[in-house]
């Protein structure tokens, strides 16, 4: 009853305009590059997915997924300074939730050769959204702020794995978890 009810509300919060990161910003700098990544659940859900993904990870790729995000992420917004957009970006955002949500709820243990280019192409449309919405300011220090908010999220994700038991009741949550995102994912997709 209670996942039930908290798919119910991610999903309501996703069909929500109001709950989307991309309605524009006037100056953007550290401060607006950090708070971008937490003002919408697209980027908020599919960041701590990242996290909670690489702790299926072992030895460094734990740390290599998500990084591999974060460089992609950068790559995209760069290519944005450059005249280079994503195409299908909001699709691709969505999807991205979706395919993470469904890794973590089917406990998908990725080899490393697969989950590097998985989360790094996803990461491009990241960035490039990030970019579109940047305004007026300074790339550097926009940047800067979300690619810290990024790794915060990815670290808050990676430690909620961590903290979730082990137990069969953990696994659950896990993977009820993943339901969730990769439902407000499939939703996002249809808006």
């Amino acid at each position: 009853m209670v996942h039930s009810r908290l798919i119910v509300a991610l999903a309501l919060l996703a069909g929500s305009g109001a709950a989307m990161a991309h309605s524009g910003h006037h100056g953007a700098g550290f401060a607006t590059g950090f708070a971008h990544p937490f003002s919408g659940l697209d980027h908020l859900l599919a960041m701590v997915a990242v996290g909670l993904f690489a702790t299926r990870m072992q030895g460094a790729s734990r740390v290599a997924v998500p990084g591999a995000f974060v460089l992609a992420m950068i790559v995209g917004a760069l290519a944005g300074a450059g005249g280079v957009f994503m195409p299908l970006q909001e699709a691709g955002i969505a999807a991205s939730l979706l395919v993470f949500g469904l890794a973590l709820a089917v406990a998908l243990r990725a080899p490393t050769a697969l989950a590097l280019p998985m989360v790094a192409f996803f990461g491009l449309f990241h960035g490039s959204a990030h970019f579109a919405e940047m305004g007026a300011g300074s790339l550097v220090t926009y940047m800067a702020g979300f690619v810290a908010a990024t790794a915060a999220l990815h670290a808050a994700g990676f430690a909620l794995g961590q903290w979730m038991p082990r137990s069969s009741l953990g696994r659950v949550a896990k993977r009820a978890t993943g339901v969730a995102i990769a439902t407000t994912g499939a939703i996002m997709l249809g808006a």
